[in-house]
């Protein structure tokens, strides 16, 4: 019985622990500053790097194919 009882109260801890990390971090909105410092601009220096085929150049005959099962 001990042992549960030892085995419950860390449990409890570890939860009490990730309760506090998660009020600090939504406390202090620390995951949309993530999303706006450093994701945003991640991902803005990847895709506007991509290579794009330009759509101006497209025969308007391969744009009309685009469905043919109705």
């Amino acid at each position: 019985m001990k042992i549960l009882g030892k085995f419950i109260f860390k449990l409890i801890k570890i939860a009490v622990f990730i309760y506090g990390l998660l009020f600090v971090v939504f406390y202090y909105d620390l995951d949309g500053k993530f999303m706006y410092y450093i994701w945003e601009p991640l991902m803005i220096k990847r895709f506007d790097n991509m290579k794009r085929p330009d759509t101006t150049l497209t025969p308007y005959g391969m744009r009309d194919n685009v469905s043919e099962d109705f």
